[in-house]
């Protein structure tokens, strides 16, 4: 009975320890909730208008790309495209820098009468590969547009062939039954040829001196040249060529000049486009002879031994 009466009095202990433990953490925590600043809400006084809220209609797009500006800067210094290059002004080009001459082949099909004209030019250039070249142009190319107007192919017959000396001078051109046999040969000149050509196709006149070491009066024959030269009037539209009669590659030229090779005293011809030959002086020359001749050939006249309007410049 004594036992009993022990072990209710240590259960009644044990039981008011751990209630007095529960009552206290209770406490400790009602505490620190209580200390926790609280929250503080913002209220709007009556007079403070709040914020509207965007609409829909202006809120920048979702998952979109606003396009990129390309400064004008940037743009203008976007090259072009490069237009097709020329094929004729290439081998115009490649044949003055190499020192050939160029034979321009043009045509505008591939007709059995153009393939033919190729194979006949094919044949005659192959027997002079050290001096000449030979290009194949399509004139109807956008590209040879340039080309068609320089040397006014545009109602030309086709197909048609141009010779071009290295100094770009046009010696010769072939089309219809020249085309069956061409002789390349022909239009190989002289370099002394090749600058009164070239001169006389930019519209210039052209004072040839023929002269050399043997020959008289050189001195009298340049003066009225080179006192024409100088004046004003005519400074920028002469040329004047220099020849040695004894050069072997200018003998063509002088026969078509009718001036023979072994001639003794320095002699001048006088030249005007597109080609006529209105003078032939030998010995001395003035610049008032000269003048003369020019004004009478002007006119329309040149001698009683010339058509009118035979030896002037053409119009």
């Amino acid at each position: 009975m004594k036992k009993r009466m022990v072990y209710l009095v240590v259960f009644l202990g044990v039981g008011l320890i751990c209630f007095a433990l529960v009552q206290m953490n209770r406490t400790g925590a009602s505490v620190a909730v209580n200390r926790t600043e609280p929250v503080s809400t913002p209220v709007s006084s009556p007079d403070t208008k709040a914020a509207p809220l965007p609409d829909e209609e202006s809120l920048p797009p979702q998952n979109t790309v606003s396009p990129a500006t390309v400064p004008e800067a940037a743009l203008a210094s976007v090259q072009s495209p490069t237009p097709l290059e020329s094929v004729g002004q290439a081998a115009i080009d490649k044949a003055a820098r190499e020192n050939k001459y160029l034979f321009l082949f043009f045509s505008e099909n591939d007709s059995p009468e153009t393939e033919k004209a190729k194979a006949s030019f094919e044949s005659a250039a192959g027997n002079m590969e050290d001096v000449v070249q030979l290009a194949y142009v399509d004139k109807n190319q956008p590209s040879e547009k340039a080309v068609v107007e320089r040397f006014r192919l545009d109602g030309a017959p086709m197909p048609l062939v141009l010779a071009m000396a290295p100094n770009g001078a046009v010696t010769g051109a072939y089309f219809g039954d020249k085309m069956k046999e061409p002789k390349l040969e022909e239009s190989i000149a002289g370099p002394g040829e090749q600058q009164c050509m070239k001169a006389l196709q930019e519209g210039k006149l052209v004072l040839v001196s023929l002269q050399n070491a043997v020959t008289t009066s050189n001195e009298q024959a340049m003066q009225g040249v080179e006192d024409f030269k100088a004046d004003t009037r005519f400074a920028e539209a002469t040329e004047l060529v220099a020849i040695d009669p004894a050069n072997e590659s200018d003998q063509g030229f002088l026969a078509k000049l009718r001036i023979d090779s072994k001639i003794q005293e320095a002699t001048t011809a006088f030249l005007a486009p597109p080609g006529s030959l209105i003078k032939t002086i030998t010995g001395a020359t003035t610049k008032d002879e000269l003048v003369a001749t020019l004004t009478a050939a002007t006119a329309g006249g040149c001698g009683s031994s010339c058509k009118p309007g035979a030896c002037g410049p053409r119009r």
